[in-house]
């Protein structure tokens, strides 16, 4: 797969910081890990979010008390004296500019920061958001796209299947726990979805990686496409070396991005 002039190119846009007041309006559950958390507030009125992998950053701090940042040429600046509170990035799921709501997808992942945050969340509580800083934007107009991803990423997988227009022809490869996490989406365009389970039933094979497997077993279809990819740091980097080396898929044709990483095994 070369790239020639005429291929269709992606763009990067930035967009002003600024730090935005959320309010909880709905929690409801998407799958057994995966919460919905509407959030609301006059403040998203000039929110923009112009790609389905775009991330806007929520911040938890430790003692439930939002404090609001203020934007500086070095990024957020948090009030002299106040701590700094943990900060984690997610995708924008859905935003409603009429009503001034937004939609963010919680994975339910042990404990931490958000997910602890989420489980004692209740209508009316407040969170700090910033962002998106930047949008990356992948035009409609390749042949094709293949979506790769694990839980973390389908909060952008099902954003961007629900925006493709008519004329898009997307396989996606999704890992997760099991059928339970499966996600129904709407869309107008052409697609195949994979489901793919961490540990099928009957594998002996615990430590190999199902989501490397089953891309390594797609065929590509003809035409020029284009791969976006997103999860666990390691797997990332393997998915890259299959496409880009074993594959000779020029990068500038993928986007191929860490989302999370395995916690080091501690010493014995």
């Amino acid at each position: 797969m070369s790239k020639t002039p005429t291929d269709p190119n992606v763009k990067r846009l930035r967009h002003p910081l600024k730090a935005r007041r959320l309010q909880v309006l709905n929690i409801a559950p998407v799958t057994p890990k995966m919460v919905r958390v509407t959030f609301h507030s006059p403040d998203l009125a000039d929110f923009v979010s112009s790609s389905f992998d775009d991330h806007i950053k929520l911040f938890f701090p430790a003692d439930g008390q939002p404090v609001m940042p203020e934007a500086s040429s070095e990024g957020l600046r948090f009030p002299e004296g106040a701590e700094r509170p943990a900060a984690r990035d997610y995708t924008p799921r859905r935003y409603r500019k009429d009503v001034n709501q937004l939609d963010i997808d919680f994975l339910l992942h042990g404990d931490g920061p958000a997910s602890n945050w989420v489980t004692q969340a209740h209508v009316g509580d407040v969170l700090i958001a910033a962002g998106p800083r930047g949008s990356f934007v992948i035009p409609d107009t390749y042949d094709w796209q293949i979506l790769i991803g694990d839980e973390t990423a389908l909060p952008a997988i099902t954003r961007r299947l629900e925006e493709a227009g008519e004329g898009c022809h997307i396989h996606v490869l999704a890992l997760v726990h099991d059928a339970s996490e499966r996600q129904a989406v709407e869309t107008h365009a052409h697609v195949n979805i994979q489901w793919i389970y961490r540990q099928a039933p009957g594998s002996d094979s615990p430590h190999s990686d199902p989501l490397l497997m089953a891309v390594k077993a797609i065929q590509l279809p003809s035409g020029q496409g284009y791969i976006w990819a997103a999860g666990e740091a390691a797997q990332m980097r393997a998915l890259q070396h299959h496409l880009n080396i074993e594959r000779g898929i020029e990068k500038s044709l993928m986007r191929i991005s860490n989302y999370w990483k395995h916690a080091p095994e501690p010493a014995h």
